[in-house]
C-alpha cells in the first residue's frame, strides 16, 4: 500500500514537498514514480526513479524545478516542487512499477496511492 501526503495551497513560486509511504510490503527493488491529474484531463507523467536511485527520468514541463529521491531505509518516496506555477495544480499519485527500472508509461505501475492535491494559486 502506498500513502501519498504534502499536498497543500501555495502560491505561484512556492514549494512544496510530496511523500509516500509505503506499508504492507517494501518497494525498495521497484521503479517508483510520480503522476499528475488536472481537472477535466487525462493522468499524466511526472517523473520516476530507479529502484537505487541511480537514474532518474522527468517531464519537459517539470525539469529543472523538480526532484525525486526515494530513502529504501525508510520505504519512503520524496518530490520536491520548487518554483510551483498554477499549471502544476493537480492531483499527485505515486506509484510502484513492476521491475526496478523507471517507466513513463503508467501501464507498467501495479501499485498506486490514493493521491494528494496540490493547488497553485496565481
Amino acid at each position: 500500500q502506498l500513502q501519498a501526503c504534502g499536498g497543500g495551497l501555495v502560491q505561484a513560486g512556492g514549494s512544496l514537498r510530496l511523500s509516500c509511504a509505503a506499508s504492507g510490503r517494501t518497494f525498495s527493488s521497484s521503479g517508483m514514480g510520480w503522476f499528475r491529474q488536472a481537472p477535466g484531463k487525462e493522468r499524466e507523467f511526472v517523473v520516476a526513479i530507479t529502484w537505487s536511485g541511480d537514474s532518474t527520468g522527468y517531464a519537459a514541463s517539470v525539469k529543472g524545478r523538480f526532484t525525486i529521491s526515494r530513502d529504501n531505509a525508510k520505504n519512503t518516496l520524496y518530490l520536491q516542487m520548487r518554483s510551483l506555477k498554477p499549471e502544476d495544480t493537480a492531483i499527485y499519485y505515486c506509484a510502484a512499477a513492476r521491475s526496478g527500472a523507471y517507466s513513463v508509461y503508467a501501464g507498467t505501475y501495479d501499485y498506486w496511492g490514493q493521491g494528494t492535491q496540490v493547488t497553485v494559486s496565481s
